[in-house]
């Protein structure tokens, strides 16, 4: 019997099948566990969730003779309740980066711990929960439905230490806004999601020291670091109710249209859409994220190098359907305008890839900073437009980051 109960009811020993209300709301990245510890229920509590699903025929039942909230006799009948309160309390109106930062910054560090407990899962040999992982992709979808950039760029500031981790959540994002790009339904853009955050998963087979190491690798490390899609699919297999598009990315997502790619050398129409789409979110966050080895590349600079790459590496079609998803000049591209200014763009304005909003800090006139000011370039009578990619590098700027973001690192 299932039964819907209120927190305040929870006993060690219950069976939590589901929360009611968002997976932002509550301590847990998954469900579907026997409460062991005290220490849980009192987490809950103080939570904003008040209400939880328990299966009595897993756990323990509330005591006798004290009411449920509700009872339900299948576990259909409780998803159908859980989507439709969700679809209630869903927001997926369109707003500014600025206004989806904070939203996304909590996504992202709700997100991470999520990942790091997944993996964490993966290395004890625990079955993979790929149930627990669409609602954390839920909470991505809405984010990238409400602004597309915002969480993707967060992402991108992941530090060294966060990388495997964060990678996981960029590549989620990136892929949920490239399958809306290609037109796909939400059925499938879910999956890719859920494929983009799974799809490293092999890396928690990997020895940390090699992983982890903050220099370039040797060809026998590199080696070992090549099997994580076959050690990923493996640990996927361990899941129930897989879908195959997710076994498919985290196996292919090397692969290149050109046959150079690994594990199976697979050439163009032997890639899915899926893995393609994977093999150019992959990249693009990998170039643009600082490793312990290397900074990362400017976001426009790293797509124009992906562009040079793209005849062997990326089928086409997606390349350019991604280039559209995150614009020709992503946001916290340094940028310099035609009348001398640097900028970093801090939005896509959706009227044209060559005219984002730009905010203008520098003057190479002068050589100085200058107060900063925010430029639409699509707004009707503003002249200006961009005239080339600036590298940070070669500026110094180390506050370019928190010009886009707001967030002062």
């Amino acid at each position: 019997m299932l039964k819907k109960i209120s927190v305040e009811q929870l006993t060690v020993g219950m069976h939590l099948k589901e929360f009611c209300g968002s997976w932002m709301d509550h301590p847990f990245w998954r469900t579907g566990f026997v409460i062991a510890d005290s220490k849980d229920i009192a987490n809950i509590r103080a939570s904003s969730v008040r209400e939880v699903w328990i299966d009595c025929a897993k756990g323990l039942d509330v005591a006798s003779g004290v009411a449920a909230v509700s009872e339900a006799e299948s576990d259909a009948q409780v998803e159908a309740e859980i989507q439709q309160d969700l679809r209630a309390h869903r927001d997926v109106a369109p707003t500014s980066t600025a206004e989806e930062i904070a939203r996304a910054t909590k996504i992202c560090h709700q997100a991470k711990r999520a990942v790091i407990s997944m993996f964490e899962e993966a290395r004890m040999g625990k079955a993979v929960d790929t149930g627990g992982a669409q609602k954390l992709v839920e909470e991505i979808t809405d984010s990238v439905s409400r602004n597309p950039g915002a969480l993707i760029s967060l992402a991108r500031l992941k530090t060294a230490d966060d990388y495997t981790y964060m990678h996981s959540v960029a590549v989620c994002a990136m892929m949920v806004a490239l399958g809306k790009q290609l037109g796909l339904d939400e059925n499938q853009t879910r999956q890719a999601g859920i494929a983009g955050l799974m799809h490293d998963l092999g890396k928690a087979a990997m020895p940390m020291d090699v992983l982890n190491k903050p220099g370039k690798l040797t060809e026998a490390e590199f080696n070992i670091i090549k099997t994580h899609p076959e050690e990923g699919y493996k640990l996927l297999l361990t899941g129930t109710d897989v879908d195959p598009m997710v076994l498919d990315v985290c196996l292919h997502h090397h692969e290149k249209v050109d046959g150079s790619g690994y594990p199976k050398g697979l050439k163009d129409q032997e890639i899915s859409l899926f893995a393609k789409m994977g093999a150019v979110c992959d990249v693009y966050d990998a170039i643009t994220s600082n490793r312990p080895y290397k900074a990362g590349w400017d976001p426009a600079e790293s797509l124009r190098r992906m562009a040079e790459w793209a005849k062997g590496h990326f089928d086409m079609k997606v390349f350019q359907a991604f280039v559209k998803s995150l614009g020709i000049y992503p946001i916290g591209s340094l940028v310099q305008l035609s009348s001398g200014r640097l900028g970093v763009v801090v939005e896509q304005t959706g009227k044209s890839l060559t005219t984002p909003t730009v905010k203008v800090f520098f003057s190479t006139k002068s050589n100085m900073r200058i107060i900063p000011e925010v430029i639409d370039l699509s707004r009707p009578g503003v002249t200006e437009k961009i005239v080339s990619r600036e590298d940070p590098a070669k500026w110094r700027f180390n506050d370019l980051n928190e010009l886009w973001s707001g967030i002062v690192s």
